[in-house]
């Protein structure tokens, strides 16, 4: 297992089989046109992870990475994908679709309580600990320390595992179909953030 850190863009021929891959996002904050996109994490679940970076100033033309990441017959695995979603929408200008969300399936299974984050769904089910100390670190700094590469590919390693748990119980609870309407609408939920509805629920009767 080896973490590649990539400047702009992905080497061709990375990650150019089939098969879901998880995604992941960095950036400047949560304010997704004004925090720009510093880092993206992405992975096959074969056991590595490619991290790759963006400078300040970056065009995002990254042609390897887009193609892979507009590819509609791959499954692209997040966790609160909303976010990450609206980073590359705005960014890079492709829609990462399809989307499984391992944090919409853990909302509609594990209602039996209000912890939904990444660190506790791999507590959970694969009895694995992971650090979040480097969550709201530099990503734009000019370079990026170890703990900052581990803790990027962390949150892409553990997807693919958590997806196929989910499967199960969503299908055990009879929510795949609803858990499947949720994902294919989350492209359109990122571009209402984008777009200046990110807290109001237009579907609210007031």
């Amino acid at each position: 297992m080896s973490v590649y850190l990539h400047e702009e863009d992905l080497p061709e021929g990375v990650l150019a089989g089939a098969g879901p891959i998880a995604v992941d996002t960095e950036t400047m904050g949560l304010i997704t046109p004004r925090d720009r996109l510093c880092l993206l994490q992405i992975s096959d679940g074969q056991g590595d992870e490619h991290l790759v970076r963006f400078a300040p100033g970056s065009a995002y033309d990254a042609p390897n990475l887009r193609k892979i990441l507009g590819d509609p017959d791959r499954v692209k695995i997040f966790h609160f994908g909303r976010f990450d979603l609206a980073a590359i929408e705005y960014y890079l200008h492709v829609t990462a679709a399809p989307v499984f969300c391992t944090k919409i399936a853990s909302r509609l299974t594990r209602t039996f309580t209000d912890r939904h984050g990444l660190k506790e769904l791999v507590k959970e089910f694969l009895s694995t600990d992971i650090s979040k100390q480097q969550q709201s670190s530099d990503w734009g700094s000019p370079s990026l320390n170890d703990a900052q590469k581990e803790y990027a590919a962390s949150d892409v390693r553990y997807l693919h595992r958590l997806m196929a748990e989910f499967e199960i119980r969503l299908e055990r609870e009879g929510r795949t179909e609803l858990a499947q309407a949720c994902f294919d609408f989350l492209p359109h939920r990122a571009r209402l953030d984008i777009a200046g509805w990110p807290e109001e629920d237009i579907f609210a009767h007031s």
